[in-house]
């Protein structure tokens, strides 16, 4: 038995999946995110030419420092409705995995183009 609390799973159909947009997209650009609550960076992420580049707020500061972002690529869900963080309008949910150490990133293992819908 792990740490992870016990919660029960709904199991879901596969139509609930995909109404889900799981898409790769690339960091454009990360920046400090003062104003947050939570210790959290801004994120820019490039989610190809469909659906453009979209704005985030990740509490991914304990496992990332800002100059190791630009470039990489995540996963993200991108037909949420934008919600407003403080003074951010995020557009888009990126996706990772709470450890111990903090949230790590849900990541592809090879380059794919942005936009590509996992599935």
């Amino acid at each position: 038995m792990n740490n992870v609390e016990e919660r029960s799973m709904e199991t879901i159909g596969w139509g609930d999946f995909e109404k889900v947009e799981l898409r790769v997209g690339t960091i454009l650009k990360a920046e400090e995110f003062p104003e947050a609550r939570v210790p959290a960076y801004k994120l820019w992420v490039d989610f190809g030419d469909e659906i453009g580049v979209r704005k985030s707020s990740a509490q991914i500061t304990e496992v990332y420092a800002l100059e190791e972002l630009a470039g990489k690529q995540v996963i993200g869900v991108v037909n949420f409705p934008s919600k407003q963080i403080g003074p951010v309008k995020s557009e888009c949910l990126v996706t990772g995995f709470y450890g111990a150490d903090g949230v790590v990133l849900a990541v592809p293992d090879r380059q794919v183009p942005n936009g590509l819908k996992l599935g």
